[in-house]
């Protein structure tokens, strides 16, 4: 039996074996491979890559089996960073062009998942797409895919380090040292011999990939599996001195999400956004509805134009086609550039284009400090089913769009955005709820010029939450 669960709004994610096993993935390759040539016509090619989990090459000689099946060319990357997937679909390889692609991870998820992220003609295949191959591989469970694991390898590591090294040859030798984290990720695919090549001042740290994960979780917006870095940042007493280390880069899993470390910052997405954008005539910015109001404030008082949109880096990649933005980003560290680049989340990219600031004389602290200050809280979650989630999401819009049942201390609303759950705006401040499309939980942020009005919002906001549960 198929789990239906693993086909998210994303991507495909499960645990190996009870939900991703050879029948599952080869049934995968199999569709997915239809809908390709269905798009691109016969003789399809697929570029496929994988994560450094202990499953991933096994899953990807089931995904070849069924992708074959389909009369699809495999073209193998072996592991890679997902950032080195998707740039695979912009090369030619002895005249053979991708036609798609799949990246086989679990992103920042324990050792025991995988996934599948997908991609035809450079645009993501997700939502609708995702759901409607989902219901034909559970209703062709039983289809028998014979094993035919034969593919075609290319090298696009080499091509991807040459591009890289040619696009940031001004920041060969910078001095300020800094240290990388790579989670045992495959962020070191390519990462070290691009730093190596541009001969800058670095160290790091679990750079081996190894999809056990021995050190930490995989994932830098958590700040538990920071900790490491931050030593490294900061003698033993706490503080710095004179040759510690400027900054830290870490990554996840995939190394398609980036944190990055100052002195003084863990320097979120949004705020990435807000330094990038300084240094560009106008951009438009994509942000998702967790970001920080200061980053649409001070982008669009600089006269760039900045548009807040659904969480997801698929719904992202769609957004900066649509508009052409200059960029995108996420408050969890995916960072989407277009401005000279494709367009995709690329956490080892992003790291080029953050040293670079630092190279082009930015004082990142001094920049975050002129900033307003606001507080907000990290992503607070609250658990609940798969099959609720969305039905709570209806009766907490219900509740806020009948004002006159609200309690009498609920704060003044001024605004409901509704793009992705809700972002009620208050007085001096803001608070979100909305519904994970990954995992079984509300995900909830609150920020305001004050503390105590925050945790306000958060109480008032979690109270509406218990009410709609209590409804259910």
């Amino acid at each position: 039996m198929i789990n239906k669960s693993i086909f998210r709004e994303y991507d495909i994610r499960g645990i190996v074996p009870q939900e991703l096993n050879e029948q599952s993935i080869k049934l995968l390759g199999y569709y997915f491979g239809l809908e390709v040539i269905k798009l691109a016509g016969k003789n399809a090619n697929v570029a496929v890559g994988y994560d450094a989990r202990t499953h991933s090459p096994k899953l990807f000689g089931y995904l070849t089996s069924g992708l074959k099946k389909a009369d699809c060319e495999v073209l193998g990357m072996g592991m890679v960073a997902t950032g080195v997937n998707y740039f695979a679909t912009f090369q030619e390889f002895n005249g053979i062009k991708p036609d798609a692609s799949i990246m086989i991870t679990g992103s920042h998820n324990p050792s025991e998942y995988n996934g599948f992220k997908m991609t035809i003609n450079h645009k993501p295949f997700f939502a609708d797409d995702i759901y409607k191959l989902g219901d034909t591989i559970i209703a062709n469970a039983d289809l028998k895919i014979e094993n035919d694991e034969s593919y075609t390898k290319i090298d696009v590591k080499s091509l991807y380090i040459d591009w890289m090294v040619k696009e940031f040859d001004h920041l060969k030798g910078m001095k300020p040292k800094f240290m990388i984290d790579c989670g045992n990720g495959v962020a070191d695919t390519v990462l070290t011999e691009i730093l190596d090549k541009l001969e800058l001042n670095y160290d790091g740290l679990f750079c081996q990939p190894d999809g056990t994960f021995p050190n930490h979780h995989p994932d830098p917006s958590e700040e538990k599996n920071l900790k490491e870095i931050k030593k490294a940042l900061c003698n033993s007493a706490g503080t710095r001195t004179k040759g510690d280390y400027e900054y830290g880069f870490a990554y996840d899993g995939d190394a398609d999400r980036i944190a990055f470390l100052t002195k003084n910052n863990n320097v979120k997405g949004d705020i990435m956004a807000i330094l990038f954008a300084s240094t560009m005539d106008k951009p438009t910015v994509i942000g998702e509805v967790k970001c920080t109001q200061v980053m649409y404030d001070t982008i669009n008082a600089n006269g760039g134009k900045a548009i807040m949109y659904k969480t997801g880096h698929s719904n992202l990649k769609v957004k900066i086609q649509e508009t052409n933005a200059d960029f995108a980003a996420e408050v969890s560290g995916h960072i989407f550039f277009n401005d000279r680049y494709f367009g995709f989340d690329d956490a080892i990219y992003a790291t080029f284009r953050l040293l670079e600031l630092v190279y082009n004389g930015m004082d990142i602290d001094k920049e975050i400090s002129k900033l307003p200050k606001t507080y907000s809280t990290e992503e607070i979650k609250v658990h609940t089913t798969e099959d609720e989630k969305f039905k709570l999401m209806d009766k907490i819009k219900a509740l806020l769009n009948d004002q006159k049942n609200l309690p009498a201390d609920f704060p003044t609303i001024k605004d409901i955005i509704d793009v992705d759950g809700v972002r009620v705006i208050f007085e001096n401040g803001w608070g979100l709820v909305r519904a994970s499309n990954t995992t079984p939980v509300l995900v909830t942020r609150f920020e305001s010029d004050d503390e105590n009005t925050a945790k306000q919002y958060e109480e008032q906001l979690n109270n509406l939450i218990k009410k709609a549960q209590e409804s259910l």
